[in-house]
């Protein structure tokens, strides 16, 4: 296999990287950032795996330490950067690429300096939480409260004794409710209850129960819905929080009016902030002068290979083939279907 330009340096540029060397090619890894980290850098500060060591490397290099313990945001920062040194591929940082266009039978890669690289093959790896999702709620923009995404949420600093909605039913949304709960009150806003998994059932985690049976690495990505939800591992403490009040939860409000939120029961109540923990979208505008996305911005793929260009794959997108896709247990395994099949195309 030649030359691969692999777009993308956090965990899905290094595992398409690994693919690729392990296939015989040489792949060239365009980082937006100063680091190959992704985005795991800005995450909120308290942010820990919610896999346990042992289920959470890329292939080839495990995580030092307790292989039982959950790895901070910190600790997934150093993996990556030692990762990326271990497997000693030509990494390029501080390159972001601003398009992506064809040329002698393959492709050219653009930066928005002005810089070019030529490549017979392009994997998309900056992977599927690159664009903050921000849902049209009915009268967010009339609010005059504070609201940030869950991207730019750091700490509970500054949030001390306010009256705070966090939107969202996932474990960013649920981890972030619960630290807020300790200094302001909470209400954790969803269109849907939240669903619980036990994070340790019979004594062992639920990665555990998942890899020998393989049930997250079944490739069923195809036939789940469109921005399928995942239920929150709860180490037994936020199930209870819940219920005990500590934070409280409550369908999406009906209407924003300056600081005031309308419940969907009718009740009026001053809010002070609004914290977003409603997911991402891929940000892949660079494929745009490809025709190679859909009107919405998503890929057109199946299963991480390219439905409009042969010599262009994706690795790193949520439930790309299986549950675990967009995982640091889970990209590997993509990252090496995806490079198998554009090199036998």
């Amino acid at each position: 296999m030649e030359q691969v330009v692999v777009i993308g340096g956090g965990q899905a540029g290094l595992a398409a990287a690994w693919a690729v060397k392990s296939a015989g090619g040489r792949p060239v890894v365009l980082e937006a950032g100063p680091r190959p980290t992704g985005s795991w850098a800005s995450y909120y500060d308290s942010l820990t795996l919610f896999s346990p060591a042992r289920f959470s490397s890329l292939p080839g290099l495990a995580f030092r330490g307790d292989p039982e313990r959950y790895p901070h945001r910190d600790e997934v920062v150093d993996y990556l950067s030692r990762y990326a040194e271990w497997l000693d591929v030509d990494v390029r940082t501080g390159h972001r690429v601003a398009k992506v266009v064809e040329a002698d039978g393959g492709f050219e890669v653009w930066s928005g300096d002005g810089r070019r690289v030529g490549a017979r093959r392009v994997i998309a790896a900056s992977g599927g939480f690159g664009r903050p999702w921000r849902p049209a709620l009915p009268g967010l923009d009339r609010f005059t409260g504070s609201v940030v995404h869950a991207a730019e949420y750091r700490n509970p600093s500054g949030y001390e004794g306010k009256r705070v909605v966090v939107v969202g039913a996932g474990n960013s949304a649920v981890q972030i409710a619960h630290e807020l709960a300790a200094v302001a009150s909470v209400t954790v806003a969803s269109r849907k209850p939240v669903r619980f998994v036990p994070q340790r059932p019979w004594g062992r985690d639920v990665h555990w129960w998942w890899h020998v049976t393989g049930v997250d690495r079944v490739p069923v990505g195809r036939w789940l819905p469109d921005r399928s939800s995942t239920p929150v591992l709860d180490p037994g403490v936020y199930r209870a929080a819940m219920r005990a009040g500590r934070p409280d939860r409550r369908p999406v409000f009906t209407g924003l009016d300056g600081s005031t939120v309308t419940w969907a029961d009718g009740r009026r109540e001053h809010v002070d902030a609004i914290v977003l923990a409603t997911g991402y979208r891929p940000e892949l505008t660079y494929l745009e002068p490809l025709g190679a996305l859909t009107a919405a911005g998503f890929p057109r793929h199946r299963e991480g290979l390219s439905t409009t260009h042969t010599g262009l794959g994706y690795v790193g997108l949520e439930f790309q083939r299986s549950l675990s896709s967009a995982t640091l247990r889970g990209v590997g395994g993509d990252a090496g279907f995806v490079v198998s099949r554009l090199g036998r195309r």
